[in-house]
């Protein structure tokens, strides 16, 4: 637009505002900014979009979500700290002030989606941590809580009715569509 002969031609690239709009315009250092800030909230905006989602509870998706989104961010930088370092400080401090409560940690656990397919998910000290505290929170009998923590196991190892061919089957097909987050 700035360099069209319609912008040339108008009564603003006379202006002062008009010149200054022009100037930043066309400098290689706006489209730089640009370029960042791209980069960092389209993963950023899909994480949000799925949190905001009315229809389905994100609960269970938020840990693993806001995983894919810094990995998007890292890859788009080519894994250069210095340039998403900032970036990863303030979805940090955001992370841990508003989303970073137990309950999701204990849906991420107990997301069969994730718990099988990525080991990690079911060592993870602040994942089982949170898993715990829910428990103990929501769940007032020891009693119920040491039989809660024993079954377990047979979500852990895929057995009973975790093991069946149905669920196995199905443990990936109740996405949100995170996955047009890598």
């Amino acid at each position: 637009m700035f360099t069209s002969e319609k912008w040339v031609t108008s009564k603003w690239t006379k202006e002062t505002k008009g010149k200054r709009a022009t100037d930043i315009i066309l400098m290689s250092s706006f489209w730089n900014h640009v370029v960042y800030i791209l980069k960092v909230m389209d993963p950023l905006t899909r994480v949000l979009r799925l949190v905001d989602n009315k229809n389905k509870s994100a609960m269970r998706y938020i840990y693993e979500v806001m995983d894919r989104a810094k990995e998007t961010i890292k890859r788009s930088f080519n894994e250069n700290k210095k340039k998403y370092e900032k970036i990863f400080t303030i979805i940090d401090e955001r992370w841990n002030c508003q989303l970073h409560r137990s309950l999701h940690a204990a849906g991420y656990y107990l997301n069969h989606e994730f718990f099988y397919t990525i080991k990690s998910v079911g060592f993870d000290a602040e994942v089982l941590d949170g898993l715990y505290q829910c428990v103990t929170r929501l769940v007032s009998s020891l009693e119920m809580q040491d039989k809660i923590i024993r079954e377990l196991s047979l979500y852990k190892n895929a057995e009973g009715l975790f093991g069946i061919p149905m669920t196995v089957r199905t443990r990936t097909t109740t996405s949100l569509g995170i996955n047009n987050l890598r």
